[in-house]
């Protein structure tokens, strides 16, 4: 694809975005939890992780080299792999409180998937060194 970097640097940044709206309202304790904000819970801060991967990974989609494509495949599948873990760590229920989950939760999702995707097809031209005679 030919714009796959500044693609996959875009969803990286909205993976960023979404850790600041809200993720899930739990209705009975009138608690509400995103990436950062977790007052009344014991989640810590679950977007800190997806910040410093997708922050990295910004820098290694608009990198030009090799080396850079091949580490991004381990921060953006590091990063999917973390937001499965917010996934269904945070919407699950506990003591009978099923939690609302928000949109911003499955754009948080998605764009880390997408994210991903992207990390696995970047344009990048390499180039073509010749081969000495006889070799091919």
């Amino acid at each position: 694809m030919k714009y796959a970097n500044q693609l996959g640097a875009f969803l990286a940044l909205v993976v960023i975005g979404s850790c600041f709206l809200t993720w899930v309202k739990i209705p009975d304790t009138s608690i509400t939890i995103s990436g950062f904000a977790t007052a009344g819970t014991r989640y810590g801060k679950p977007g800190l992780v997806n910040l410093f991967m997708s922050s990295i990974a910004i820098v290694l989609f608009l990198v030009p080299r090799i080396w850079a494509k091949r580490a991004n495949f381990f921060f953006s599948g590091f990063n999917l792999a973390w937001a499965f873990r917010n996934f269904i760590m945070l919407s699950t229920c506990y003591a009978g409180d099923c939690p609302d989950r928000q949109p911003a939760f499955f754009l948080y999702f998605i764009a880390a998937i997408l994210q991903l995707i992207m990390a696995f097809v970047p344009s990048l031209e390499l180039k073509n060194k010749k081969s000495p005679e006889g070799l091919l």
